[in-house]
Parts: C-alpha cells; sequence; structure tokens
C-alpha cells in the first residue's frame, strides 16, 4: 500500500495519524527497508532517517562493509538484533558492536566513521539484523565537537511489562532513563513481545510512533506487518499487542524546533554548511579514521 493510501487510511483512526511503508534501499550492495525520511513524513520527534537492515544471512567470506563516510549535525544510533560490526571512526573510536549494545555517535561540525563485519566473523556464514537511526541535534549543538559513547547491553535499562520486554534505548520511558547522553526528550525502545502480549504506549512524550520489526502487531483494531511505521497522534492513549510474538521499535520525543536539510549523510539547519561539508569531503578535509584510511565513500554526484 502506498503512503497516499495508507494516509487516508490512517485518518479514520483515533489512535494514529499516519502509516508509512518502508521503502527497499541500497546501500552498496545491502538491501535496507527506510522509513524515514518519507513523503508524508520527514521526522518523529528528533529522528529524521531510519534504517532496517536485513534480517539477511552473508555467505562464509563476504561480510557487511560500509566504507567510510562523514556525517555533520546529528546522531547515529545503531542497534541490532544478530551479527555484530566493528565501528571505526576519526576520533580513535574502534568498538565491536553486539545485540543489544548501543553505539551513539554525535556527529556534530564533522566526523568520519566505517561499520565492518570483522576479519573473523567472514570465515563462516554470517546473520546481520538492525536498525540504523539517524537523531538530528538542536540547532544550538549542530556543531558541537564529536563524540563516541558505546553502552553495552548489560547497561540498558529493561522492563518487564504484562508479557512484554522493553529495553529503553536512548531517553526515557517507562519511568526509565537510558544512559546515552540525549540532547533532547527523546523515546526509543525496542519492545519485545510474547504471544497475546498487551502494552501501553509510554505517554510522555510528545511524538511517538513504533515500527514493526517482526512479527505482527495490532494497533486500534488493524494488524500491521513488518516494514511499517505507524505514527501515532500526539496525546493519545494507545495499546499494542500481538497474536504471535513480535518485536518493534518505538521512537519519538519532542518536536524538532527549525528545519533541518538532508543532503547524503549531512543534516543541518544550514544550508550553507552542508555545502561547506560536501566541498570539505570532497576535497579530504574531514579527518580520517585510523586503521581504516584507505577507502571511503566518494561524494555522490547528484
Amino acid at each position: 500500500m502506498s503512503d497516499v493510501a495508507m494516509a487516508t487510511t490512517a485518518r479514520e483512526s483515533a489512535s494514529i495519524e499516519l502509516l508509512i511503508d518502508a521503502r527497499p534501499r541500497d546501500i552498496g550492495g545491502f538491501a535496507v527497508r527506510r522509513a524515514l525520511p518519507a513523503m508524508k513524513r520527514r521526522r518523529v520527534g528528533s529522528f529524521v532517517f531510519f534504517d532496517h537492515m536485513g534480517p539477511a544471512v552473508l555467505a562464509a567470506g563476504e561480510g557487511f562493509d560500509v566504507r567510510p563516510h562523514p556525517h555533520i549535525g546529528l546522531a547515529t544510533v545503531t542497534y541490532l538484533f544478530d551479527g555484530a560490526l566493528d565501528h571505526k571512526d576519526s576520533l580513535g573510536s574502534a568498538q565491536t558492536i553486539q545485540p543489544g549494545d548501543v553505539n551513539w555517535m554525535i556527529a556534530g561540525s564533522g566526523i568520519a566513521h566505517s561499520e565492518r563485519s570483522s576479519p573473523e566473523s567472514r570465515r563462516a556464514a554470517l546473520g546481520i539484523h538492525g536498525i540504523q537511526t539517524w537523531v538530528a541535534l538542536p540547532i544550538e549543538r549542530e556543531d558541537m565537537e564529536p563524540r563516541f559513547e558505546h553502552h553495552p547491553s548489560a547497561t540498558i535499562p529493561r522492563v518487564e511489562i504484562e508479557r512484554s520486554t522493553l529495553d529503553v534505548i536512548a531517553g526515557t520511558a517507562y519511568g526509565r532513563a537510558s544512559p546515552v547522553s540525549v540532547l533532547s526528550p527523546t523515546l526509543y525502545v525496542h519492545a519485545r513481545l510474547e504471544a497475546a502480549a498487551r502494552v501501553s504506549i509510554d505517554v510522555e512524550h510528545e511524538e511517538r510512533a513504533f515500527y514493526v520489526v517482526e512479527g505482527a502487531i495490532e494497533c486500534d483494531g488493524r494488524t500491521f506487518p513488518p516494514g511499517v511505521l505507524v505514527v501515532l497522534r500526539p496525546g493519545a492513549k494507545v495499546t499494542v499487542g500481538c497474536a504471535v510474538p513480535s518485536r518493534a521499535m518505538l521512537l519519538g520525543g519532542a518536536s524538532l524546533a527549525g528545519e533541518r536539510h538532508i543532503w547524503w549523510n549531512f543534516v543541518s539547519s544550514s544550508k550553507e554548511r552542508i555545502e561547506r561539508a560536501k566541498d570539505d569531503w570532497r576535497s579530504g578535509r574531514f579527518p580520517k579514521i585510523p586503521g581504516d584510511e584507505v577507502e571511503f565513500i566518494p561524494l555522490p554526484e547528484r
């Protein structure tokens, strides 16, 4: 179903403002499903980008390779359900991320990073499944110093409610606060629901949505399959459930103040700032990544 058709259906719901089908995209030989940005909705809270990677199995000898590339004006959040990736960045960070861990990288004034399967993991077939998101920074913090944080899964708050397990990845929800250093009110939760579970969506945040990863999520008398982002009406009291074991991501937060422009991997309130970033990457002025200095993703022609 198209964004337009789904949006028309959503207007009839007391709880649902908009439905978005994630669209297939290629990120250098690896297929993802992209839910944000979309034609009908550019962001939810500060989330301006939402990619669902996999699930996929890579053959022995292959691997996941996102070559060095730049960012400005955002924070990236990598969260895995399966597999592992080695993160390296121009700050000198080198960190393997495992399922349930949180890599939070603030690009600010500019950073380059790469994410790859390790040489050891390529020796056998390996699975990869996870979510990659971008969070736009507040305008007054867009050019802050870059920063990288890694939070092991054991440090991420977990809430058990009515046959549901809720991990608070970033921000606050269900009375718990993540250790991730968010810069604005944020909702980001990994929700695992057993069959016949029912759970209310936290009402603390101004803007909220849920994305169906696996199974099927029931909301407001309808059932949504994997790949659908369900944007909720502000203030609506929403309960979701499922007939089969399911997985979803809850996302949102405070409404983002001011316009944001997105071009390739750059996010900024200023088009001129994006032009400078383009020229910096084209001219090789971004700092190099220790241990991954040779390859890079060229600036797109368009």
